[in-house]
C-alpha cells in the first residue's frame, strides 16, 4: 500500500519559516516525481514545488520561487519543502503527491498525480 505522510506545517507570522517533510512508503522512491501542492479554502488546488529524487530536478510555480526550496532524502525515501519569507497568501493545506517518474514535472496538473498524502496545514498570520 502505498502512503505518503506529510507534516510540519503549523502557525507561524508573515516572514517566518517552516519545514515541511513527506514520508513516503509502498512504492519505489526513484520511481516517482514527488508534488507538493496547496489548497486555500475556497481556492483549487494549486502546485508549489515538484522533485524527481532519482534525478534531483526541481521545480517551482513562480509565486514560491526564490523563497522555498525541495529537497529529497532517498535514503528515508522523504521530500522535504523549506519554506521561508512567508506571505498569508502562502497559507493553506499542503500536500505532498507522487505521480511516474515519466511525467513531465512542470505540470502541476493535480489529476495526474497518482497518489496522495492526507495534508498538513499552514497558517501565516499577518
Amino acid at each position: 500500500e502505498v502512503q505518503l505522510q506529510a507534516s510540519g506545517g503549523g502557525l507561524v507570522q508573515t516572514g517566518g519559516s517552516l519545514n515541511l517533510s513527506c514520508e513516503a512508503s509502498g512504492l519505489t522512491f526513484d520511481d516517482y516525481i514527488i508534488g507538493w501542492f496547496r489548497q486555500a479554502p475556497g481556492k483549487e488546488r494549486e502546485g508549489v514545488s515538484s522533485i524527481s529524487p532519482s534525478e534531483a530536478e526541481t521545480w517551482y510555480a513562480n509565486s514560491v520561487k526564490g523563497r522555498f526550496t525541495v529537497s529529497s532524502d532517498n535514503a528515508k525515501n522523504t521530500v522535504y519543502l523549506q519554506m521561508t519569507a512567508l506571505k498569508p497568501e502562502d497559507s493553506g493545506i499542503y500536500y505532498c503527491a507522487a505521480v511516474d517518474i515519466d511525467f513531465d514535472l512542470r505540470d502541476f496538473n493535480p489529476d495526474e498525480y497518482d497518489y496522495w498524502g492526507q495534508g498538513t496545514l499552514v497558517t501565516v498570520s499577518s
